[in-house]
């Protein structure tokens, strides 16, 4: 792998689910990432955070957000569109919990690709203030206008 691919900044973050009953007779609960915690926490996955109302709020695991400097583009588009998101993943496990903790990532496009996978849970989450700013941050330092080329047909 080229150094061009590694990541130049990985940002730990938790990922809180929510499980509701279902309304449904081929489903028993609904889940879906809720919120994005703006480090790792020491909590072990899996912890119940609250229940109220019939949800069930659960810290589910630990992701990195990786930021590339030849992603700084989308990362910008994120922040300026009146609704920064990280994307969260959940893919399907084996085991006491239906899904586990698969990655996190504020670029669009990536969080978009990860939906091809039919039984992946991907969720846009608020992104928290304090990673909006290290993200800003990594854009404002590493991002270089590049120049649209439109290509020709043969």
């Amino acid at each position: 792998m080229s150094s061009a691919a590694l990541p130049l900044v990985r940002i730990p973050v938790g990922i809180v689910v929510e499980r509701c009953k279902a309304g449904s007779r081929w489903a028993d609960f609904v889940w879906r990432a809720v919120a994005v915690l703006p480090d790792e926490p020491r909590t072990k996955p899996w912890t119940v955070l609250r229940e109220e109302h019939g949800a069930t709020l659960f810290y589910a695991g630990s992701a990195t957000v990786d930021l590339y400097p030849s992603e700084t583009a989308r990362y910008r588009d994120n922040l300026a569109s009146g609704n920064p998101s990280i994307w969260t993943v959940l893919s399907p496990a084996e085991g006491a919990w239906p899904y586990s903790v698969t990655a996190a990532t504020a670029d669009p496009a990536e969080g978009e690709a990860f939906t091809e996978a039919g039984g992946n849970l991907v969720e846009p989450v608020a992104i928290p203030e304090m990673l909006r700013e290290a993200i800003a941050s990594f854009v404002a330092e590493h991002h270089v206008e590049r120049e649209f080329f439109k290509r020709t047909r043969r």
